[in-house]
């Protein structure tokens, strides 16, 4: 049983149709550079920590909002850790605002832990062994997201030592892709 948790949270984190989660991550982490490792650990748990939280919360019947005001929230969480983004290297190259970051990182993990939940409720619906199950999908969780960011620190060796982009264009151009997505994300969310 294990197994089959832990796969589908990596396939949560991995799936191209739930591309609102990598679009997160990849806004959240990559300001960072490799060296920042430590930095970007802690970033990332704190929002498994809150994903869990949230996922608790809801399968045990704990906490229930809308799945309508969930799916604007998240692209909402896009938007502004976009705009933080945009900002901070703006104002501060050496982004030394992480107690902001993590709470962040935090509080929108419980807002998409919130987008899933539905969806493993009705996975764990006959599940005897529901603690096992939730650890074991939010294990997959957080080594999907390592492998998220894995890549994305790759991508940034890349573009800003190999192609030469400067790494305050780069944070520009990704936060403002991103928060572009987002956008149409909500639009097209409020207009179902």
């Amino acid at each position: 049983m294990f197994s089959v948790y832990f796969k589908i949270g990596i396939h949560h984190i991995l799936d191209i149709y739930s591309y609102d989660h990598l679009l997160f991550l990849i806004c959240l982490t990559a300001v960072y550079l490799l060296h920042q490792w430590k930095q970007i650990l802690i970033l990332i748990t704190a929002f498994t920590l809150g994903h869990t939280t949230s996922l608790i919360l809801a399968t045990f019947h704990l906490i229930k909002l809308p799945s309508s005001l969930i799916e604007v929230l998240i692209p909402v969480t896009i938007i502004f850790t976009g705009l933080w983004n945009i900002i901070s290297i703006k104002n501060n190259p050496e982004f030394k605002t992480y107690i902001i970051k993590y709470l962040s990182a935090l509080f929108f993990g419980l807002i998409h832990g919130l987008g899933f939940s539905n969806y493993l409720q009705s996975l764990l619906y006959n599940e005897k062994n529901i603690i096992t199950a939730l650890f074991a999908f939010n294990v997959g969780i957080e080594i999907g997201q390592i492998f998220v960011v894995i890549v994305i620190m790759f991508l940034n060796i890349f573009i800003i030592n190999i192609l030469k982009l400067n790494r305050r264009d780069w944070i520009n151009i990704f936060s403002g892709a991103g928060i572009g997505i987002a956008i149409t994300l909500i639009i097209n969310r409020l207009a179902i």
